[in-house]
Parts: C-alpha cells; structure tokens; sequence
C-alpha cells in the first residue's frame, strides 16, 4: 500500500490517517488486531446506515457481518485516495441495495444521500429495477465469505446461520424446518452473531 506524503498527509483527518495504519498493518502484517479495531470504530455507524435501508434490526445485524466480510477481504485493494469509511460505507450500501433488490423490499432510503464519518455526503446510486444478471454470482460471492466465519461457529449454530444466510429463509421458516420455538430461533441466531463478531475480534482467527 502507498504511502502518504506530507501535503496528502494534510487532506486527512488524524482519524482517516489513524484508519490508514491499521489498515497497513492489517493487510502487510496480517494483524487481526487492526481488523477488530477498524470493526469497532465502524461497526455501529455502518450498522445504523444498514437499518436505515431495511428497516428490519436482524437483517441489518446480518448485512454489517457480511459487509465487513467484504471490505476486510478487498482491504488489500483499498488506496488512499479517499478516506477508509467512504470506501467501507459504499460497500456496505452496495451490499444492502443488492439484498433489498433480492427481497423486493419497499424501501424510501437508498435514494437519498448520507454523511460518512469525514463529513462527506456520499450519494447511494441504484441502477434499473431489471432483475440483475449477476444475481446467482453475489449469491455464491456471499456464501463464500460467510462460509469462513460459519465454520469455526460451533456445530449447533451452524445449521441456525446456514438456513439464515445461505437459504435466506425468515425467522419463522427456520422455526418451521427446526421445529424448534421462534423465541429460540431468534435468541440462538442472535448468539451466533456475537460469536461472528468475536471471531473478527480474536488473536486466533483470521479474516
């Protein structure tokens, strides 16, 4: 990754310079620690962006996963032309907009703009409502990056996130298949999250 001069130095803000090291040391270094610190100073903000698309708080926990999955796995291509939650936020739209299209939900936020952490308004661009030709692609593209964190889950979450992610079933399907309570669903589903956010967190697991 490049580095900086003095007068592009100057552009940023010492939280965007701050992002650029970690972002050096994750990627040159591997260093799940910068992967986990880059996670905590975005996740809540990428997560209340999501929410504000889908209007749902389960889809919007599982869309940040799968967003920072995403950016972690392309953070060797990032370039500091622009700060790093600009590039992270623009992923995670482009995510939320393709599952919205998936789902056909009705939805009056993604027309609009919103400001990331610099202060940039950065402008969300959907294309034509035509069904996507590449649909079947980010489907594949999505399994494959969950699949790294569903494998280390412990056995009995990883059918629970499966049906979720992979099969996209509703809450109340997978209760159906599972024939097991909703509220346990629901509640096994939501442990699963944390232990996916706390793989991105640990010394011992890799992104």
């Amino acid at each position: 990754m490049e580095e900086l001069n003095q007068f592009e130095e100057g552009r940023f803000s010492s939280k965007a310079l701050e992002d650029f090291r970690l972002i050096d040391q994750a990627v040159q270094q591997n260093d799940e620690q910068a992967y986990a610190r880059l996670m905590q100073r975005y996740k809540r903000p990428v997560y209340h962006m999501i929410l504000k698309m889908v209007r749902n708080v389960d889809d919007a926990e599982d869309l940040t996963i799968e967003s920072f999955a995403k950016a972690f796995k392309s953070l060797h291509k990032f370039k500091k032309d622009f700060t790093f939650s600009t590039w992270l936020f623009r992923i995670a739209t482009n995510n939320t907009i393709d599952f919205i299209r998936r789902k056909k939900l009705n939805t009056l936020s993604i027309s609009n703009a919103y400001t990331d952490s610099e202060g940039d308004a950065v402008s969300i661009e959907v294309e034509d409502e035509n069904l996507n030709p590449q649909e079947r692609a980010i489907k594949m593209q999505k399994e494959e990056l969950m699949q790294i964190f569903v494998d280390k889950l412990p056995p009995k979450y990883q059918k629970l996130v499966r049906l979720r992610y992979f099969d996209e079933l509703s809450y109340e399907e997978i209760a159906q298949e599972l024939e097991a309570p909703l509220g346990t669903v629901k509640a096994q589903l939501h442990r699963a999250r944390e232990l996916l956010y706390e793989m991105m967190k640990s010394k011992r697991d890799h992104i």
